[in-house]
């Protein structure tokens, strides 16, 4: 901090009021002692940046009791921790949010996020926090929910003064240092500050919100777009060398020129066939039987819209028949008893043309068969929790084979 500014923020105030909030909320001290503090007479109270600085107004810190100051501590970091700078301007490319009410609709939707359940348990809530309820709406949502639950009007009109600055929405303000600025943090600092706060969530998840305990599985697992991975790995395993590939007639190999008096048959490449193995057990929802419908249709946007190379296997303990997915809407998943996807697996082979390509969607709770089938193999998982018998503590569940291309679904 430099210049006449910095010589009127109360440093030992602001310092203090952190160190409050890092007493209050241990597992997020990492994150608080990362900010840098810059004075600013131009923001209103206090605004962080997606480069980790936390811009603070002198008069604010002033007039703020240092209970407070450590509640807007905690609140400005959790808007880098929960990343709404990027969700943020997600949100504004999917929805076209490009003016200053869109901006402020953001920047409330966020601190409905993280002002639901951050205060109390040796935290005092700030003057003007912003509450779900403040609004009719419900705590434990998301930015991306709130959003479309409200609009500005005679409820906000007080509001018009809030900013949290562009580490709440991700547009940079007249403020900000930018990328370029002094005492930013680097991509791979950040990740490591989360990466703590994190374990220390991780380490006594008694001790945080379970919003804080959400984003904590998060940040050590996050999400994976399993849509578009499931896709990718059909449309590989479809397009390996020897998928779809047979001999013909049709066009003669150039090498019978060779050999006068025959004609050889020449290797064509042809669409991939595909079967889709639906584990229909007991222990497979009806709402991921649903989910695997919706995959079936998708699964032959990735061979190519050709919906007749698809056929589908309803499993149990017992394969049934096979459909073709031209009849999609009339397909019935019969099953409910045990799993034997072994079945599955035989009967996809027996099906027809032989398949080039098996996608299994199954929560893996099943036998495997011991050989590699002779075609290429994707396993869609359903998520379930780590499997144990009280009779048996050495069991350990069957998975997927190694010769399988594994794709955890959701």
């Amino acid at each position: 901090m430099s210049g006449s500014a910095a010589a009127e923020l109360d440093t030992g105030k602001l310092f203090a009021a952190r160190l409050h909030a890092a007493r209050a909320r241990p597992y997020l001290a990492t994150a608080l002692f990362a900010l840098h503090a810059v004075a600013s007479r131009r923001v209103p109270t206090m605004a962080v940046d997606r480069h980790w600085r936390c811009y603070v107004s002198p008069g604010f810190v002033d007039r703020t009791p240092v209970e407070e100051l450590a509640g807007v501590w905690v609140h400005e970091v959790s808007h880098l921790l929960r990343d709404h700078h990027g969700r943020g301007e997600r949100l504004a490319r999917q929805q076209g949010l490009t003016s200053a009410g869109d901006r402020l609709r953001m920047n409330i939707a966020a601190d409905f996020e993280i002002n639901d359940d951050a205060f109390g348990d040796g935290l005092t809530r700030p003057e003007g926090a912003l509450l779900p309820g403040d609004l009719g709406l419900p705590p434990g949502l998301l930015m991306e929910e709130y959003l479309p639950r409200f609009t500005l009007g005679a409820a906000t009109t007080h509001l018009g003064w809030l900013d949290c600055g562009s580490g709440s929405d991700g547009l940079e303000r007249e403020w900000d240092l930018g990328p370029d600025g002094a005492d930013g943090l680097t991509e791979q600092e950040k990740d490591a500050v989360r990466f703590r706060v994190a374990q220390g969530i991780a380490g006594r998840p008694g001790d945080a919100p379970r919003a804080w305990q959400r984003w904590a599985r998060e940040a050590f697992h996050p999400p994976q777009p399993w849509r578009a991975l499931l896709g990718a790995a059909v449309r590989s395993a479809a397009a390996g060398s020897g998928a779809g590939e047979d001999y013909s007639y049709g066009r003669p190999s150039r090498r019978s020129a060779g050999v006068p008096g025959a004609v050889l048959p020449s290797l064509r490449r042809r669409p991939p066939r595909v079967c889709v193995v639906i584990d229909t057990s007991a222990s497979v929802s009806d709402a991921e039987l649903g989910s695997a419908l919706l995959e079936v249709a998708a699964i032959s946007r990735a061979v190519g819209g050709r919906r007749d190379l698809v056929s589908v296997v309803s499993c149990d303990a017992a394969a049934r028949v096979a459909h073709p997915l031209c009849a999609a809407e009339g397909i019935t998943l019969l099953g409910g008893g045990g799993t034997d996807l072994r079945e599955g697996f035989a009967r996809a082979l027996r099906t027809g043309a032989r398949p080039d390509v098996i996608v299994v969607l199954t929560d893996g709770q099943t036998p495997w068969p011991a050989t590699r089938p002779a075609c290429r193999t994707v396993v869609g998982l359903f998520p379930r929790a780590p499997a144990y018998r009280e009779d048996d503590p050495d069991y350990v569940p069957d998975a997927p084979p190694a010769w399988a291309r594994v794709v955890e679904i959701g």
